[in-house]
């Protein structure tokens, strides 16, 4: 993150504002887990997160769904049962977003739900407490949610961790890509157009 910001012509920093905070936060944490062998891959998407700042308050739960979704098949169960219960948080601020049911979840999550039942179980039974205060997702849970996600990833008994890395960072950036606000056409353009 510190050359996106020297590209952006910021002052070097690995908190660029030229790039979505949490979707910086991915690409440090992917950074610092991935190989040094695996690495150079990364160099190349340097320039796809300049300018990625959208807005949407979408954004956070999805990204961080992104993430956990990678990870929740191959982490510890430990990790596992931490994970269910952000992603489930998750599903209740988009769910809110969208106007759905605060219990129904996107199909992606349930699949990536089915597939750890005892964590799944936990989790439920965890969010279904009544807690003291309203967690702050997008301040805390969140970047947690995804640094336990790539950490998980990176320890996991698995031959491939540096490619599921790189995997998890692509998906990351086309997610937020997705949210950025239409570009708008000048005026001059406009009027071209309109006029044929």
């Amino acid at each position: 993150m510190e050359f996106a910001s020297y590209l952006a012509g910021e002052p070097w920093s690995d908190h660029p504002a030229c790039t979505h905070p949490l979707l910086a936060g991915v690409a440090r944490d992917v950074n610092d887990c991935t190989t040094d062998a695996g690495r150079s891959r990364l160099a190349p998407m340097i320039p796809s997160v300049i300018g990625l700042v959208p807005e949407d308050p979408h954004v956070v739960p999805m990204v961080t769904a992104i993430c956990i979704q990678h990870a929740l098949p191959v982490v510890s169960q430990e990790r596992q049962y931490i994970l269910a219960v952000a992603l489930l948080v998750g599903e209740r601020h988009l769910a809110a977003l969208d106007g759905r049911p605060l219990d129904s979840l996107r199909p992606e999550a349930q699949e990536a739900l089915d597939g750890v039942p005892a964590a799944t179980k936990w989790a439920r039974t965890f969010t279904a407490r009544p807690h003291r205060g309203t967690p702050d997702f997008e301040r805390r849970t969140a970047p947690r949610a995804v640094s336990c996600a790539v950490e998980g990833i990176s320890q996991a008994c698995v031959s491939n961790p540096d490619e599921r890395l790189y995997e998890l960072l692509r998906a990351t950036i086309a997610e937020s890509e997705r949210w950025m606000p239409a570009p708008v056409a000048p005026v001059s353009q406009r009027e071209t157009v309109e006029a044929k």
